[in-house]
């Protein structure tokens, strides 16, 4: 992984126009339509629905939305929200409204722009029928603002060819040195483990398939190492165990995790009148340190530390990292479908109680002190600008995702609408 930009670059651009720049051999085909699922899970309601998009098909942007180009994927390692760009979803250009594209981006990034947030783009299968123009480029470069640049923290470019180096080269005068810091060239897909979790990403196959050839492609002595295996957990690991395990090691057999007991109490404390608590990443050595101090069976003190963004981290990262969600895989058909029943809101919320008593006891527990402890960030959202609905964007994809962990809007949708109504209506639910 590399960050080219912070090389000095040619001052003499090669061309003035995206026409006179090569695709690679690799990239310059005709693909065949990409047979990945938009997820592999049994449950998806858009696989089983057999939709491409998340919109229905009146909305104004559901001819873009169904190519699947843009997506977002949960969390990254460091508790960022992530965008993902698929080039090799973008159609001929007379099937597409490059206006349209460029408006519906924007529609997506407004949910995530006041967090933290990273963008990944797979570059492979950009070709010469679906590449946009530079005067497009250009203008969608113009067209995002500070908003839009202030809280994107990585921009990772996966699969890199000498085009997509030429047309940075072709920015440069228009890119400032603090968003080209942000820049990062990804080479292989196992470099992308140290951001994400590669199975929460939705990779198209042919991405996949370009990936292994270039493997392939490698002397011996240049192979890359694939992802390495999980190591078995520690005898006091406290993340990536499941929560039945975490309460029989539990001195007090506690319902709730030590983690998340540690993490809310501090928050209570200190954390409530955070402005924009929860959308802001940590530092990614001090989260490492933390998770390892935990699993090592240490005691973790986060008064001494004062870091209210980096206890609200490692509460999203200790959800995101269990085995199998809070709200179970059991549940994840009922959730993603929720939003479609059809009940008078009393009865929606007895449904809802209903499902939700199904659970193993321990989830119920854990599931109920979050809910509890975020109606009270919600209490103070004039001063920290985190609604119920804020908050449901941040905590849905880290309490429910598909078997095979693959987020997509169209899940994320459903699965936060589910969310923010627990959110409105936990004084019922959770009642005695």
């Amino acid at each position: 992984m590399s960050s080219e930009l912070l090389v000095d670059l040619a001052e003499d651009p090669a061309s003035p126009s995206l026409d006179h720049l090569k695709l690679s051999p690799m990239d310059d085909q005709q693909w065949p339509p990409d047979l990945s699922t938009i997820s592999k899970s049994e449950t998806d309601i858009a696989q089983r629905l057999g939709e491409g998009s998340h919109l229905s098909w009146d909305h104004p942007y559901y001819d873009i939305a169904r190519h699947q180009i843009i997506e977002v994927a949960g969390d990254d390692n460091y508790g960022r929200k992530v965008i993902v760009f698929n080039a090799c979803r973008m159609p001929p250009h007379h099937e597409l409204d490059h206006h349209k594209l460029l408006m519906y981006l924007k529609g997506t990034l407004d949910q995530y722009v006041e967090s933290d947030y990273t963008l990944i783009y797979f570059h492979h299968g950009l070709t010469k029928d679906n590449k946009p123009s530079l005067g497009w480029l250009r203008d969608a470069y113009r067209e995002f603002d500070r908003k839009y640049k202030k809280n994107i923290k990585a921009l990772y470019i996966v699969h890199p060819t000498m085009f997509i180096k030429t047309l940075l080269i072709l920015f440069k005068p228009l890119i400032s040195f603090k968003f080209g810091r942000k820049i990062n060239y990804i080479n292989y897909l196992s470099e992308l483990e140290e951001i994400v979790k590669c199975d929460q990403l939705v990779i198209p196959a042919r991405v996949r398939d370009y990936d292994n050839k270039l493997r392939a492609s490698l002397k011996p002595s240049a192979q890359v190492p694939m992802s390495p295996p999980r190591s078995p957990p520690l005898p006091e690991q406290q993340f990536g165990v499941p929560l039945s395990l975490l309460r029989e090691r539990s001195a007090d057999a506690d319902l709730v995790p030590v983690v998340m007991r540690d993490t809310i109490v501090f928050l209570s404390e200190q954390g409530l009148e955070i402005e924009g608590i929860f959308r802001r990443s940590a530092n990614v050595t001090l989260v490492k340190e933390v998770q390892q101090r935990y699993n090592s069976g240490e005691q973790v003190s986060f008064s001494q530390m004062e870091d209210v963004h980096l206890a609200a981290v490692i509460l999203k990262t200790f959800l995101r990292e269990l085995p199998e969600p809070v709200l179970t895989y059991a549940l994840y058909n009922d959730i993603v479908n929720f939003h479609n029943v059809d009940l008078e809101a009393e009865a929606k919320v007895a449904a809802m109680r209903t499902l939700l008593e199904s659970l193993p006891e321990e989830n119920y527990a854990t599931l109920r002190y979050l809910v509890n402890f975020l109606a009270q960030v919600a209490s103070y959202s004039e001063v920290n600008k985190m609604t119920n609905s804020n908050l449901a964007v941040v905590f849905g994809p880290n309490l429910l995702w598909g078997r095979d962990a693959a987020m997509t809007l169209s899940a994320i949708g459903p699965i936060n609408n589910f969310t923010r109504t627990l959110l409105d209506q936990q004084h019922l639910v959770f009642a005695p």
